[in-house]
């Protein structure tokens, strides 16, 4: 890179709104759940006010699975915003996952993570999974897990997002969430008074459920953390527009790779979109798609790419939307201002974004200078020259298509997230920034530290991870090294809100003067303003 930011202390890592308004029922009058657990055997059972729930035991956790905290939003719900569960008599099973959100599905996945959601798919699928060290009385930390997707894929089911290890590891209760996806999840009418974001409130729906049951399973409603990554961690930001006064609905966030630089439509841009997909499907109206099986509709979402993807950014199909009732505001301004402020926030990326969407492309491989020119004129207008060898120098031998990927993931993920820190360190709020660097080896080194090649690292899972082709090559002694010092980060800010611990250099807070960055790769360094030269040049442009 061209600056080179002087390093602290070195480790060699080795060995280890609306929503308040559409779903302000959605408790249902019951009273929150507490800690009365009941035990068959050593079968782990817990009384809600909803019913009863008999889990499993795993090693040394319980374990409930398939955990519903909505309505199934079918028929007349598809489109609605979640509804209230009506609760079940007796003691359910909790035993086996609930079906994933419908979503695109192709045997075997891609080239880069392999499958990220598998069959059995529905859409009654707004369930939860919680792991737990004991049903008890001990009032643990809580991390709820968003997954990501691109808005169109992922499961709080998968294996990769098992709550095992940070709920083994760190004496913590885990929450996994399914929510709806794509066209289910992410369409919009403009119905008379009615907003979109079906998504959010599924999600809002599942916080609420955590808030009033989780101390039955021995967890703490005031200590709960919001966790996510890529379109997961923007639902993250979203969040924190709805936290109600008087009690939050959490009070971390951990932000991965959210995709902040995203243009989130308007409603007259949502409802262009929306009569694409009706078109593709040839119905005239919400009504008649209604009528439509959700397997058509997932099948439409291969078109809607078409449709929708422009040469130079990432795709995606389907969008959040600035409906004025769910959502009002960019979500990274929710973290800046009213109750998002007061959210302890660790947020990262990684440093070759966007090498996961592009680098392994054909057709981008043989982009030109003059289209790689032309997309930077998006971002820098008459600068676009000048940014284009900066990029290029940056990276020695660096071919048309690197610079292109460099600028997508600093538009799309580094900058707006410097920004975000930026926003919080100027008014005094708390804020952790990383960078992680590890690049694999896998496809001759191309994607390098691309998109989601943290999540692994986090989970400090690698044994579920083994369908990941972007995964092969890594040398197991400085793999498990970096990810035993990132699971441990990860629990300690749950926990304390401070993701420092033993032992691993001083991590500060990003602030105005240091702009302090952990950078995490086989050496793991504290850096100020590591990003500073990036940073300035997109600011250049900005003014």
């Amino acid at each position: 890179m061209t600056d080179d930011p002087s390093r602290r202390k070195v480790l060699k890592n080795s060995g280890a709104l609306a929503g308040a308004t559409l779903l302000s029922g959605l408790s249902g009058g019951r009273a929150a759940a507490q800690a009365t657990p009941r035990t068959d055997d050593t079968t782990p059972v817990v009384d809600l006010p909803t019913g009863g729930l008999r889990g499993s035991t795993e090693g040394a956790l319980s374990v409930f699975k398939g955990v519903p905290y909505a309505a199934p939003p079918i028929g007349a719900l598809r489109w609605r915003p979640a509804q209230p569960h009506p609760g079940w008599q007796g003691t359910r099973d909790a035993t086996a996952f609930g079906p994933s959100a419908p979503q695109p599905y192709r045997e075997g996945g891609d080239q880069v993570l392999g499958t990220h959601g598998s069959p059995p798919f529905d859409e009654d699928c707004l369930t939860l999974n919680v792991w737990t060290p004991g049903a008890d009385n001990a009032k643990r930390p809580v991390m709820v897990w968003i997954h990501g997707g691109g808005f169109i894929s992922g499961s709080g089911s998968l294996p990769n997002y098992s709550g095992e290890t940070f709920a083994r590891n760190g004496d913590l209760v885990v929450v996994t969430v399914n929510y709806r996806l794509g066209p289910l999840g992410y369409l919009y009418f403009g119905e008379e008074g009615a907003g979109g974001n079906f998504w959010l409130t599924d999600q809002l729906a599942a916080l609420r459920w955590v808030r009033d049951n989780i101390a039955a399973f021995g967890g703490d409603p005031d200590n709960i953390t919001v966790a996510g990554q890529s379109g997961g961690a923007l639902s993250v930001a979203a969040l924190a527009g709805v936290q109600p006064k008087g009690r939050p609905l959490f009070r971390r966030a951990i932000l991965q790779s959210p995709p902040l630089g995203l243009k989130i439509p308007t409603r007259a841009e949502s409802l262009q979109r929306t009569a694409a997909f009706l078109d593709i499907l040839g119905a005239k109206d919400v009504a008649e798609l209604r009528a439509v099986p959700w397997p058509r509709l997932i099948a439409a979402t291969f078109e809607m790419f078409g449709r929708t993807g422009r040469w130079g950014y990432w795709s995606t199909p389907f969008l959040p939307v600035l409906d004025g009732i769910t959502l009002d505001r960019d979500p990274a301004d929710l973290l800046l201002s009213g109750a998002g402020t007061e959210i302890d926030v660790l947020i990262g990326w990684t440093r070759e974004e966007a090498n996961f969407a592009f680098a392994l492309s054909q057709p981008y491989a043989a982009a030109t200078k003059e289209q790689v020119l032309a997309r930077a004129r998006d971002t820098f207008g008459n600068r676009a020259a000048q940014a284009y060898t900066a990029y290029e120098e940056a990276r020695p031998g660096a071919r048309p298509v690197d610079v292109l990927m460099d600028l997508i993931g600093d538009d799309l993920f580094r900058m707006p997230a410097l920004a975000l820190a930026e926003g919080r360190a100027a008014r005094g709020r708390p804020v952790w920034a990383y960078q992680f660097d590890l690049p694999t080896p896998a496809h001759d080194g191309r994607l390098a530290a691309a998109h989601c090649l943290e999540l692994p690292f986090v989970f400090n899972n690698f044994d579920k991870w083994s369908q990941a082709p972007f995964l092969a090559g890594l040398n197991p002694r400085i793999r498990d090294g970096l990810a035993a010092t990132m699971h441990a980060s990860w629990i300690s800010f749950i926990r304390t809100g401070d993701p420092n611990h033993d032992p691993m250099p001083r991590w500060g807070r990003y602030d105005r003067e240091s702009r302090t960055t952990m950078a995490l790769d086989s050496v793991t360094t504290a850096v100020d303003d590591l990003a500073g030269y990036w940073r300035r040049l997109h600011q250049a442009t900005a003014r």
